[in-house]
């Protein structure tokens, strides 16, 4: 099935935006609004995949768009080097194609192609098993340039159905343990293992990842989630002769208590603790459980307390933008949307906590599934303006930028920095 047009050519909707915000780069509005309106692969794009040199799907913990599992690659990469990390969607959504041209995978939108892409490379750890049996690479992910570990595939959120409206963590863990032989939970010593390997590939990646669903369990909530996390950071440290290695945590709000073990006791080197949405009401609907067990107000604080641990520009918490403009209980407009968020942004800013989005996906396992994405306007919108605020306080986000991460556009914006 064919379902691009090669030889099409005319002007898109991205060439409007692009000469509306001539500060922001090219590619950059496309990467955005390739997360904002997902992709789909042709069978062509398809027959380019190799399973022996590109990363397919994997390990996850949430899911597509499409709600499938299947053989497709990761993700793409552009020609200046940097990731879309985007989702399947069916066409009938209307995703960006991806197609082959010339042999070659292209994004195409209404059949006219934009640019060339490439499929992320699979490092040579991929196609090796674990001690257990398991793939390696369902202990140890990669972005092109990071390590990922997801430890824990659950969320204690969920025990009593308090996750967050967007969240499908639950489903994607029935679904990967099934298909993909990936462990619900991790074993330290394991994912040490993998890591030693995957290290072996010099000057591959540039840092380690954790992310897990929070663990409200402990002597004081949390501690058995900081308690796992130290586990994995010491058997991941076992491969470093410094005291600190090139490392980003996502975990919940801890205490102060709780940050100064996982800094005095491991190498980690940066702290996120994802807020998901800057407004109180809104936080309260959209992720019960954090409010339950944390609560706006004290989520904040114990961002700013990270700073006091790990430093300014080593803190910063997560948006899934657009979730604000969902209905019903969303912002009447995007021009509200972005002048409450960006205020909100900016206390945090004046404290030493940057904010970082990523374009909301919505997934059809999730409560606002049925929902719409902000506009690519809206999208750009926001980067600016996120970006300027780090910029106005000087706070780096090095830790979370294009090549640590990659699915940040407002983080993205860094590689024009003169510093």
């Amino acid at each position: 099935m064919r379902l691009a047009l090669a030889g099409k050519t005319a002007p898109t909707p991205i060439d409007e935006v692009v000469r509306r915000y001539p500060d922001v780069p090219r590619l950059l509005v496309i990467k955005t609004d390739v997360q904002r309106r997902g992709v789909f692969y042709s069978d062509a794009a398809l027959a380019l995949l190799d399973e022996t040199q590109h990363q397919t799907t994997g390990t996850h913990i949430f899911g597509a768009r499409d709600g499938l599992i299947a053989l497709r690659p990761e993700s793409l990469l552009l020609r200046d080097g940097s990731s879309i990390i985007t989702t399947p969607t069916p066409l009938e959504e209307n995703p960006y194609v991806v197609d082959a041209k010339d042999g070659v995978p292209w994004l195409f939108d209404d059949g006219i192609p934009l640019e060339a892409v490439d499929y992320w490379p699979a490092p040579d750890f991929y196609a090796r098993t674990s001690s257990s049996g398991v793939p390696m690479k369902n202990i140890v992910s990669a972005r092109p340039q990071r390590l990922n570990i997801f430890p824990y595939r659950y969320c204690t959120f969920w025990n009593n159905n308090k996750g967050c409206s967007f969240c499908d963590i639950v489903s994607q863990l029935k679904k990967g343990g099934k298909e993909l032989n990936i462990p619900a939970k991790l074993d330290p010593r394991e994912v040490g293992d993998v890591i030693g390997e995957a290290l072996k590939e010099p000057g591959r990646f540039s840092s380690v990842f954790l992310t897990s669903g929070s663990i409200v369990s402990g002597q004081e909530a949390f501690d058995d989630e900081v308690d796992y996390y130290i586990q994995i950071l010491h058997e991941v440290g076992r491969h470093f002769k410094a005291p600190k290695f090139p490392s980003q945590i996502i975990g919940t709000a801890f205490t102060k208590k709780q940050l100064q073990r996982l800094y005095d006791e491991t190498g980690l080197m940066s702290y996120t603790s994802d807020i998901e949405v800057l407004n109180e009401e809104l936080f309260n609907k959209l992720c019960p459980g954090k409010a339950e067990w944390i609560g706006y107000r004290e989520w904040k604080k114990r961002l700013v307390d990270a700073v006091e641990v790990f430093g300014p520009g080593r803190v910063n918490t997560g948006l899934v933008a657009g979730i604000e403009l969902a209905g019903p209980h969303g912002f009447s407009s995007e021009d509200e949307a972005l002048e409450r968020t960006l205020d909100e942004a900016e206390e945090l800013a004046r404290q030493g906590v940057s904010t970082v989005f990523i374009v909301w996906s919505p997934r059809p396992d999730t409560p606002l599934g049925d929902q719409k994405n902000a506009s690519l306007d809206y999208y750009i919108r926001l980067a600016r303006g996120l970006h300027a605020l780090r910029v106005k306080y000087r706070l780096p986000i090095g830790f979370d930028d294009y090549r640590h991460c990659g699915n940040h556009p407002d983080s993205d914006l860094s590689r024009l920095l003169p510093y």
